[in-house]
């Protein structure tokens, strides 16, 4: 074989192997599960504080779920799948954050009315 012959097959061989690159990073799937698990992470958040106890990491998680959708839209795959990924985890750091900052308040107001209690007992105990 000529080396001509053999730079042409190789031109022809790289060629295909770039095409079925292509090919297949374009029929890569919408990642409408993904899309949908961001979606229930999302709804879960806002009903258990996020709006009033973490409303930034809220906000980041929806604008990440717009564009997973946009993307998705668009028939963009890949950034679909990876905003709704991001969209997903920063639902799930809302939520988390939303029961920390209640379990602090809740116990905030617990160690008040427990000195409160403290308080009335000793003036109950010495009533001067």
């Amino acid at each position: 074989m000529s080396q001509e012959s053999m730079r042409t097959l190789c031109a022809i061989a790289f060629g295909a192997a770039v095409l079925a690159a292509v090919g297949g990073c374009a029929s890569t799937p919408i990642p409408n599960e993904k899309i949908a698990v961001a979606q229930a992470s999302l709804q879960r958040a806002e009903q258990n504080g996020a709006p009033e106890y973490a409303p930034v990491e809220l906000a980041t998680a929806r604008d990440k779920l717009a564009r997973a959708q946009a993307a998705a839209a668009h028939h963009d795959a890949l950034p679909a799948t990876q905003l709704a990924e991001q969209a997903n985890v920063d639902a799930q750091l809302a939520e988390a954050t939303a029961a920390e900052k209640q379990s602090a308040k809740a116990a905030a107001q617990f160690d008040a009315s427990l000195q409160a209690l403290r308080q009335s007992t000793l003036q109950n105990a010495n009533p001067n």
